[in-house]
């Protein structure tokens, strides 16, 4: 398993409801397939999100008037990602509830690492996200999926031969084993 993506607040309902379910799978596949190989994540993501139709719209403010910027929206979905830092959630989240809260999303999707030190005494980055997703309510209170990557299983599984499963915007994307959890 090269990902796992978590619910919360219903966002599984409301990406169900925008008919987005599998655009946002086989997104996170095509997010999967070049990670571990790419050393330049933040610019290999965004390239990415452009040929999968997130970044259609230009530009992508939070606050109208400042350089903040979601990764990629697409009907009403917002991606933010950091694949250096697992304690990039609290800013993703941030960033995303302030989206949510000016009227312009109506769900998140946060892409995070999923490597942390193994001498972390919270356990797995699974449990961590649950706990902190949950902890933080009401003060993040919208609707958020979060896709924990494990690279090195990325890293791994870029060796296997593969077979081509589904086009988006003209890409061959090869399904992930992700499991979805809802919370």
């Amino acid at each position: 398993m090269s990902y796992e993506l978590l619910h919360f607040r219903d966002s599984k309902m409301v990406i169900e409801e925008k008919g987005m379910t599998n655009i946002v799978k086989d997104t996170l596949g095509y997010v999967d397939d070049w990670l571990p190989e790419s050393p330049y994540k933040g610019r290999r993501l965004k390239s990415s999100l452009e040929d999968c139709g997130w970044r259609d719209n230009g530009n992508l403010p939070i606050i109208e008037g400042r350089r903040y910027q979601y990764k990629g929206c697409l009907q009403r979905i917002a991606i933010e990602a950091n694949f250096h830092a697992y304690e990039y959630i609290l800013e993703g989240l941030v960033r995303l509830q302030l989206g949510y809260d000016l009227g312009k999303i109506d769900v998140g999707l946060l892409l995070l690492t999923g490597e942390r030190s193994a001498k972390s005494p919270f356990g797995s980055t699974k449990e961590l996200v649950i706990r902190e997703v949950e902890s933080l309510y009401p003060t993040i209170s919208m609707p958020v999926a979060v896709a924990i990557f494990n690279i090195e299983a990325s890293a791994a599984n870029s060796m296997l031969p593969c077979e081509p499963v589904v086009d988006v915007h003209g890409h061959s994307v090869v399904s992930s084993s992700s499991q979805e959890v809802r919370s």
